[in-house]
């Protein structure tokens, strides 16, 4: 890049001298660099005579399209020193509990590309995904997949995990060390209707990948409504696998399901007040990668 820069300043001052006193080199250098470049194109780029610099044809050309490649070059440096001026202020990131911790390597990132820039993690109930975004209380939220939504936008994929099945300890489903999806059979779920029932079919499936249907046993509204239930043994419940690490109580075991779907952490703004931040910390989450939730980590 920087011969590159040699090359350019030669051709616009047609002059060693004052080439090197722009750039701050010496002319040796700058005789070097162009050498350089002649060499790489296997092609003389300036006609040189003892009183005047002037381009070959072949010299004319590269300027031209090099000239081009700096223009946007600078004119994007100049647009992402734009951008960082405007991601300032406090970005409000709505998240489920314990889930915010996972977000700390992207959160890290965020905050060295954008200084001015706060993110504040904000809790909400699972029975309540989009209320917060809707009312503007906050600008992002982590939500799992799928999200169909109108009026939000659905971003980058932040993290993963697998699902595990919460039973009652006492119960016989909880002596085993692994299920699979057709083992559901012999279950009872809860009943949930304050989500999207797009979760529900993805978290609760009415019947097992085989067809067999899956019993449904008592309501409840929010998930700490489900977990007596499940200690009394009125129903077992398939739930994200980070659950069996952060709510451990003596009386419900869990157990994984080997052949579950995937869940998929995601971020999601409503689309009408996405910012330059939000735009921001999205990008960042993508430039970060996808994160693998186990116990370990």
């Amino acid at each position: 890049m920087r011969d590159i820069e040699i090359f350019i300043t030669l051709a616009e001052e047609l002059h060693f001298g004052r080439t090197a006193e722009k750039l701050q080199i010496t002319p040796a250098r700058v005789s070097q660099a162009i050498k350089k470049q002649e060499r790489r194109v296997q092609a003389t780029l300036f006609e040189r005579t003892s009183r005047s610099v002037s381009l070959t044809p072949i010299g004319r050309r590269l300027y031209e399209d090099l000239k081009q490649a700096q223009d946007l070059i600078d004119s994007g440096i100049t647009r992402a020193r734009a951008a960082s001026r405007s991601v300032q202020g406090t970005l409000r990131v709505a998240v489920m509990s314990i889930l915010g911790l996972y977000l700390n390597p992207v959160i890290e990132a965020f905050n060295d590309r954008y200084p001015d820039c706060t993110v504040e993690l904000v809790d909400f109930p699972h029975s309540e995904p989009f209320t917060a975004l809707r009312a503007k209380a906050v600008d992002l939220a982590l939500i799992w997949l799928p999200v169909r939504e109108p009026d939000l936008t659905v971003g980058p994929v932040v993290m993963t995990e697998g699902r595990v099945l919460a039973a009652a300890a006492t119960a016989e489903i909880a002596t085993r060390s692994a299920l699979t999806m057709e083992d559901l059979a012999e279950c009872v779920f809860p009943s949930v209707g304050n989500v999207p029932q797009y979760w529900i079919e993805g978290m609760l499936p009415a019947a097992t990948p085989g067809g067999i249907p899956i019993a449904r046993g008592p309501e409840a509204a929010s998930f700490f409504e489900i977990l007596p239930l499940i200690m009394s043994g009125a129903v077992v419940s398939p739930m994200n696998a980070h659950v069996a690490w952060t709510y451990t109580p003596p009386n419900i075991t869990y157990i994984p399901i080997t052949d579950a779907p995937v869940t998929e952490w995601t971020l999601i703004w409503l689309t009408d007040t996405e910012t330059a931040a939000v735009r921001a910390f999205a990008d960042t989450a993508r430039d970060i990668g996808i994160r693998e939730i186990t116990d370990e980590n």
